[in-house]
């Protein structure tokens, strides 16, 4: 019987200057997983791009005209929810971290190390989990226990002893089934306490659960 072919990840790319946004074709359609699609000069045209291709995963500049990426990524995502979006920037620069993953980026990829990271930032998004340099993680930390010393983080419901072992689980990456083998649970129980753990902490989706669990210190960044 034969192995049934995977359709490459199919990317839109944006960058003002054309010279990067080769560069970077160049690292992804060398990848039999990734394809570039689509290629726009600005965020305008990314989001219009979007609404006319069938794209998977968008990796965006910051810094561009008519429409930052970081406009680009809250209209994009508006547009359509399933659609990922990496930030790739020259930027190490907190503010534009905070502000990107607030807009809704799965990950952020610094241009200057675009060819050792950018391949398995794109494959974690589609997996649906975070990609940040190591530099963004000590950020994200450090502007979290900066909160906490002046009493701005809000006192979080405590979670049961299975509830933290499914979270841990769940930021170290596994799936449902891993996570259900793993505890000797049903594959439902392992849905109803992910779905505890969301309303309990007033979260989103797996990125964020992510965020929680490194800084609950559950897992190591």
């Amino acid at each position: 019987m034969s192995t049934p072919v995977t359709s490459p990840v199919r990317v839109l790319l944006a960058d003002d200057h054309a010279l990067v946004r080769r560069g970077v074709r160049l690292i992804l359609d060398r990848e039999p997983d990734l394809e570039v699609v689509a290629e726009a000069g600005d965020g305008a045209e990314a989001v219009e791009l979007a609404r006319t291709h069938e794209v998977d995963l968008a990796v965006l500049d910051i810094a561009m005209p008519r429409m930052t990426g970081l406009r680009a990524t809250r209209e994009l995502v508006a547009l359509r929810p399933d659609l990922r979006v990496l930030m790739l920037t020259m930027h190490d620069n907190e503010q534009y971290l905070f502000q990107a993953l607030k807009a809704g980026a799965s990950g952020y990829v610094l241009k200057s190390v675009a060819d050792r990271d950018l391949v398995a930032a794109c494959r974690a998004a589609v997996r649906d989990e975070p990609f940040l340099y190591p530099g963004a993680v000590t950020a994200l930390i450090r502007n979290y226990l900066d909160r906490v010393r002046h009493g701005e983080e809000p006192r979080e419901q405590v979670l049961t002893a299975r509830e933290e072992e499914v979270l841990k689980l769940v930021a170290e990456g596994h799936s449902s089934k891993e996570i259900a083998e793993l505890l000797f649970i049903s594959i439902k129980t392992v849905h109803r306490h992910r779905a505890n753990l969301l309303h309990k902490l007033g979260l989103r989706d797996r990125l964020e659960l992510t965020r929680y669990a490194i800084r609950a210190g559950l897992i190591e960044p």
